[in-house]
């Protein structure tokens, strides 16, 4: 890729900036000064130098973050996003949220430039299991866990695909797990609205193999390793076709 292009995307500021960067000859690749935007370079054989330090190129990021309540899942907005919430030199790669959590739910959310790997997540066709738990006002019942298993009928009309329902503990305040394969708007707290509870807890935890690092506390965040990275890559869910849950 052009030289140019490549400390752009690294955060060394604009193309018009970055022009200037080079012609004052603090740039150099493999130890020769490069002063046209236009040089061609490979980051993952050759190396680059900006003031003597090495640029470590990265073309994808991929962030687990722990959202907490009263973020937006979003990049921008007149509230604050979970983009705010990142470190100045992480915001340069540009990421955006895989999906949304609700303003007030909390939990694992992927952000990343990865479109593609975003799309292979949030496509409708995959049916990524997606695991919440969630604090109910309200005996969740075995009747319940049937009723997310057949699927649910929302207050619109439209029938959930099937659910899995976990029940932690029951009472007048009950602890559930519950995985859905489909994400509409606000989708678990209207099933549940629908069998005639509310939720007053919502806590993602899991998202088709990635897990929420217990040791994130809210709002911080890290980047997902290697073999995370790869396991999201080659996710296939086991049906596919009808969004069923064992």
């Amino acid at each position: 890729m052009r030289i140019d292009k490549m400390l752009a995307n690294m955060g060394y500021g604009t193309r018009k900036e970055v022009k200037k960067l080079l012609k004052s000859g603090v740039v150099k690749v493999d130890d020769i000064i490069v002063k046209d935007p236009k040089t061609q370079v490979n980051p993952s054989e050759q190396t680059v130098t900006v003031w003597g330090e090495e640029v470590e190129y990265k073309q994808f990021i991929y962030f687990m973050m722990n959202k907490p309540p009263g973020v937006i899942s979003a990049t921008e907005d007149m509230e604050e996003t979970v983009i705010d919430l990142l470190e100045e030199e992480d915001r340069v790669f540009a990421p955006f949220p895989v999906g949304r959590l609700d303003k007030d739910t909390e939990g694992l959310l992927l952000l990343t430039n990865d479109g593609q790997l975003a799309h292979q997540l949030l496509s409708p066709k995959k049916h990524v299991p997606k695991t919440y738990f969630a604090i109910i006002d309200g005996e969740v019942t075995k009747e319940d866990i049937e009723t997310f298993r057949r699927g649910v009928v929302l207050d619109d009309g439209y029938e959930t695909k099937p659910a899995k329902l976990v029940i932690l503990s029951a009472g007048l305040r009950s602890e559930v797990e519950v995985t859905i394969t489909e994400g509409k708007f606000h989708q678990v707290k209207r099933m549940f609205q629908a069998v005639g509870k509310r939720v007053v807890y919502l806590k993602r935890i899991q998202m088709g193999p990635l897990s929420l690092d217990p040791t994130l506390a809210l709002g911080e965040y890290r980047e997902l390793t290697e073999e995370e990275v790869e396991q999201l890559k080659q996710y296939v869910p086991l049906d596919t076709k009808k969004g069923n849950l064992s």
